[in-house]
């Protein structure tokens, strides 16, 4: 391949055409558990070794070569299926016995599903109407950079963090009544006002794996569940929060008064039996176990 200077002397004509530049290699080894690695070096390669990521059109152009090779490669899949059972005259016959052998679906089951969905949509009307949203598993909310739950006495909040953070890069902030927490350098993740004070020296935070940022903030109030974490946010439906699976004998009397009067509370609301009535027909029932012999038909409990 002929190779050209940069310049030629002045009085020396320049020439018709140029020679193609140089082709540079590209190393770099695909590691199957890391394909967005691999990808990553060939974007940057790309970007050092052309214009493409000038293009005002890249992200579209990107897409669309995804989609190209995405539909080739399922192309071929099903092109290959469909010579396997071609080629399998057994297979196919087992597959269709297997799919008539799989017994119809209940109709109890789907009016389950059918209940189940609307008392879902109900509950996002709800949601929209009060402008409250239902709380998850842990009593809080997931928010789009980090989730929280509560107990009466704690909070707990998880922030994911890139894979092989350091604690040294982590920027942690517990007051009082305010809550800082993100990567140094950064955008704080939380950075607010929180919904009631804690007690600092009972507040910690830890990072865990190396994956996830842990923080727990010990209530100061410790007979109200949290509406939001910190100001701003969405707020927590506390009439849909399930208490912990505690046993109320474990706890202080004036604590257990006011978690019966919770509870029984939000079941007058949902039209549930409250914890004294609960009480009572255990024990009928239990009384109704013993004695078989007699009839409760018409049993009525006061």
């Amino acid at each position: 391949m002929a190779i050209l200077s940069d310049y030629e002397e002045e009085d020396q004509k320049k020439p018709t055409s140029r020679a193609a530049p140089a082709r540079k290699p590209f190393n770099a080894t695909l590691d199957p558990s890391d394909p967005l690695g691999f990808l990553e070096k060939v974007f940057e390669f790309v970007a050092k070794e052309s214009d493409l990521f000038k293009s005002d059109s890249l992200v579209k152009d990107v897409n669309a070569v995804v989609r190209m090779v995405k539909d080739k490669v399922e192309a071929e899949e099903k092109k290959r299926k469909e010579v396997k059972f071609e080629g399998n005259g057994k297979a196919e016959k087992k597959i269709k016995e297997e799919v008539q052998a799989v017994p119809p679906v209940k109709k109890e089951e789907v009016k389950k599903n059918v209940v189940k969905e609307e008392k879902e949509s109900e509950s996002k009307v709800e949601e929209e109407k009060n402008g409250r949203r239902v709380p998850n598993k842990g009593n809080g909310l997931d928010m789009d950079t980090y989730s929280w739950g509560q107990s009466l006495q704690e909070v707990n909040i998880t922030i994911p963090v890139p894979p092989g953070t350091k604690s040294r890069f982590i920027a942690c902030e517990i007051k009082k009544n305010h809550l800082k927490v993100g990567l140094k350098g950064q955008q704080p993740v939380i950075d607010g006002e929180l919904f009631q004070p804690v007690k600092v020296d009972d507040c910690f935070w830890s990072l865990e794996d190396q994956k996830s940022v842990s923080i727990l903030l010990t209530k100061h109030n410790q007979m109200e569940w949290w509406k939001y974490l910190v100001k701003g946010e969405p707020e927590v439906d506390t009439q849909k929060v399930e208490p912990e699976n505690s046993k109320l004998s474990d706890l202080d009397p004036e604590t257990r008064s006011t978690v019966e009067k919770m509870f029984d509370q939000r079941q007058k609301q949902m039209g549930l039996p409250t914890s004294n009535e609960t009480q009572k027909q255990e024990i009928l029932k239990k009384f109704m176990a013993e004695h078989p012999e007699m009839d409760f038909s018409r049993a009525k409990i006061n």
